[in-house]
């Protein structure tokens, strides 16, 4: 397991070891040589590969020296369950990755910029030579002088792409990646006319902003976009004009006064037809892209029908906002399409978690898993500076957890999604995530 060469991506999974895993304040894979890992004697240092516990040069009784890799989570507080799930699946990656020359240090954030900003100071003057996490926009934010003033990178976990910028690489998943996902498969589909039905949020207008840009470079048609209030309050009203109900409703109530002044089979026939519907007319939009979740989610598609707007003839798109069990419960949203990680693929993952730990995490903790493993690898560089942030910008990505995914150089993050579709019972593949960036 390690870094492929040449076009390869590099893979930053492998077979977790059957463990129990304890926490500490200091982690290093070094204090579990005698039980987890075979330590070769010094004879045998000379056949050893670059790819092994020592780092072999042309002296063999020169070890590389400790890499120190910082990891700052919300260990107390309203969010320290989500920190500690994060925090269990780096331990993971470090067990199953990471050499005995690896050190991971956890701080404790407390879910605040205050908090962060003395998680960090600390964390620099330990000598980290990595940053990852924080977890929350606002902390990524509060310590980002620091990081960069000290010359280290950091990978926070947030999803905000305000925090990004060159050696602050965002490893959460990114709500552009998601809406570049679900409506170029959407055209792949030949659907070509879009509309977005959104929360007037920041989310929101993201969603929007991203949709119109990727459905203009598609050359397709963004044919209508609607806020509503966050709170639901405008709802109904929202809906009814985004589904164009009115104009709609009348037009069939004036088809019908036409054809009851007159007495022929066909006007008759074709009025008994007519007196099943509540409109007639077709809305300008063959797909919905609604970035909403939970019950507002159920309640927004639960409204489209009931203003006429059949989800058997307009497809309904979501985000990664739609990955939650239940969701087929509605009986408008099974059909409806979102972009995910591939579920065969983290599987495995779930699973083992789930034995070592006896839960099943948030999805965010997967993002612990890999950010250690991505450290793990790049550490084993023998330069000087294992963690220059060029080392982080490999056009070819890195294959982890959630699957590929690569850093641009301006920190955002890309990744490949699968297309899921909503079934009664939970969701289905219906388009498989790329291996490479190739074949996205």
């Amino acid at each position: 397991m390690g870094s492929c060469s040449g076009d390869t991506v590099t893979r930053l999974t492998d077979d977790l070891k059957d463990v129990k895993i304890q926490n500490s304040n200091e982690i290093s894979v070094s204090d579990f040589n005698n039980k987890f890992i075979e330590v070769p004697d010094k004879q045998s240092l000379d056949s050893l590969s670059s790819f092994s516990l020592y780092d072999v040069k042309k002296d063999v009784n020169k070890l590389r020296k400790i890499v120190n890799v910082a990891i700052l989570l919300p260990l107390s507080g309203p969010s320290a369950d989500i920190g500690q799930s994060i925090l269990s699946s780096a331990t993971m990656a470090m067990f199953d990755i990471a050499d005995n020359y690896f050190r991971l240090l956890p701080y404790d954030t407390q879910g605040t910029p205050e908090g962060a900003r003395r998680a960090s100071e600390q964390a620099i003057e330990d000598g980290a030579m990595l940053i990852l996490g924080p977890v929350f926009s606002s902390s990524a934010k509060a310590i980002t002088p620091y990081v960069r003033q000290s010359d280290l990178v950091m990978i926070p976990f947030t999803t905000d792409p305000t925090v990004a910028r060159p050696g602050i690489f965002i490893l959460g998943f990114l709500v552009h990646e998601q809406v570049r996902r679900i409506i170029n498969f959407g055209i792949s589909q030949d659907i070509y006319r879009y509309a977005v039905l959104a929360p007037g949020t920041p989310y929101g207008e993201t969603v929007v902003d991203t949709a119109q840009q990727v459905i203009q470079q598609a050359g397709a048609q963004l044919a209508k976009i609607a806020y509503y209030d966050p709170n639901g309050s405008n709802l109904n009203e929202v809906v009814r004009s985004f589904a164009d109900y009115d104009r709609r409703h009348n037009l069939l109530k004036k088809q019908r006064e036409l054809l009851e002044d007159k007495d022929d089979p066909v006007s008759l026939a074709a009025l008994k037809r007519l007196e099943q519907l509540d409109t007639i007319g077709d809305v300008p939009y063959d797909a919905i892209l609604i970035p909403e979740s939970g019950g507002r989610l159920t309640e927004v598609a639960a409204l489209l029908p009931f203003y006429d707007v059949d989800p058997g003839r307009v497809q309904l798109m979501g985000t990664l906002l739609w990955h939650i069990s239940g969701l087929g419960k509605e009986p408008s949203l099974v059909g409806g399409w979102y972009p995910a990680p591939s579920p065969k693929q983290n599987l495995d993952f779930y699973n083992r978690f789930k034995e070592i730990y006896g839960y099943k995490p948030p999805a965010i903790s997967t993002h612990g898993y890999d950010a250690v493993a991505l450290a793990s690898i790049l550490s084993r560089n023998q330069s000087a500076d294992p963690f220059n942030q060029k080392n982080f910008s490999s056009s070819n990505g890195f294959s982890g957890v959630d699957g590929v995914f690569r850093f641009t150089k301006t920190g955002l993050s890309e990744r490949g999604f699968a297309i899921l579709e909503v079934t009664r019972d939970s969701a289905a593949i219906i388009d498989t995530a790329p291996l490479t960036f190739e074949e996205k």
